[in-house]
């Protein structure tokens, strides 16, 4: 499973389209973020990234949970979204 990484920097647009090309081509990802930016601009990606994929009759589930991640020699607690793909009910 591909994993994308999204910092407090990183532009919503951007991570949404990565995201929609992950779904679209291997229909699931997932997003880890560190801190309350790089999560807040994680769910705006997510949220863009629905409207993406609107026109290929697609839709994401993201599923949060924390993961321990080692960064330079260092613990540190991520946010993970489990993202996958899935038709929408009409």
């Amino acid at each position: 499973m591909e994993t994308l990484r999204v910092s407090g920097k990183s532009r919503p647009n951007a991570v949404a389209g990565a995201i929609a090309a992950l779904i679209r081509t291997e229909g699931q990802l997932e997003v880890q973020a560190i801190g309350p930016a790089a999560v807040n601009q994680a769910v705006k990606a997510l949220a863009i990234a629905r409207s993406y994929l609107e026109g290929d009759h697609l839709d994401l589930t993201a599923q949060p949970a924390f993961v321990k991640l080692d960064l330079e020699s260092e613990e540190r607690t991520a946010l993970k979204f489990v993202v996958l793909a899935h038709t929408p009910v009409r």
